[in-house]
């Protein structure tokens, strides 16, 4: 089968975020899926295979399957609208989230995504801890939505991957206000055997409901200040976050499996 290595949610190879994309006539045993996945030791390698008009798609961490991850989405859509569907504007996937639509507008990618219901939660101190920093508040859905008192915070923070194991939620993220963007954010999942997340699309359905609410608009320019760093053009439609990047190419394989 032939395998992509993708960066996300950038134009320039060696930032965004990796993912590796094997694209299949048919589905593999999950035990090979999940091998394939630990060998790349990306935070995702994302599998696709056709079906009638619409591709099915799974995601893999080190850590096992998840429901939802933006930047492979991205990345398997680059792939297919550069390599196999040449003559198409959009793909559509089908999902452990359901359907997900991907649209090629110039040399961005846009996704649409369910935006997820944030609850309001305490601080507490076990927050505070895993992240070095008092979060001003907290929220909750799939993950966990920390907001810092400044963009410095977020940018210099040390966590404490243990402790972050320990707190509720699947994922950690992290945000402030942007000085030159509307907000900024960094993403853990030791949970998955990931420490941190480049640039996490699902994260910002986390992050971009709360920033749209805050700042009383829906069209947003994000910034994820990991080491790599990464570029989100989003904007919210009622339930619907849509989520915009570019993508570049870095390595076509063929995997003896």
């Amino acid at each position: 089968m032939k395998q992509y290595v993708v960066d996300a949610f950038t134009e320039s190879v060696f930032h965004g975020n990796q993912a590796a994309v094997c694209v299949l006539d048919s589905w593999l045993p999950e035990e090979l899926m999940m091998n394939i996945t630990l060998e790349n030791n990306f935070s995702e390698t994302a599998f696709t295979v056709k079906e009638g008009e619409k591709y099915h798609l799974r995601w893999f961490t080190p850590g096992g399957e998840i429901d939802l991850c933006g930047h492979a989405t991205l990345a398997t859509a680059f792939v297919l609208l550069n390599h196999y569907e040449k003559d198409a504007p959009r793909v559509v996937f089908s999902t452990l989230s359901g359907d997900l639509i991907v649209t090629k507008k110039g040399d961005l990618y846009e996704m649409e995504f369910p935006a997820y219901d944030l609850k309001p939660v305490p601080v507490t101190e076990a927050m505070t801890e895993a992240i070095g920093v008092r979060p001003t508040a907290a929220f909750m859905a799939r993950d966990l939505l920390c907001v810092l008192p400044s963009e410095a915070d977020v940018r210099n923070m040390t966590p404490d991957l243990e402790k972050i194991k320990t707190i509720d939620g699947l994922l950690l993220h992290v945000t402030a206000r942007g000085a030159d963007v509307d907000c900024v954010s960094r993403s853990f999942a030791p949970k998955l055997s990931v420490p941190e997340d480049p640039v996490c699309g699902s994260g910002h359905c986390h992050i971009i409901p709360y920033w749209a609410d805050a700042l009383g608009k829906d069209e947003l320019v994000a910034y994820q200040a990991s080491k790599r760093g990464g570029t989100l053009y989003c904007r919210r439609e009622g339930s619907k976050i849509f989520m915009a990047g570019k993508a570049a190419l870095y390595s076509v394989a063929e995997l003896f499996v």
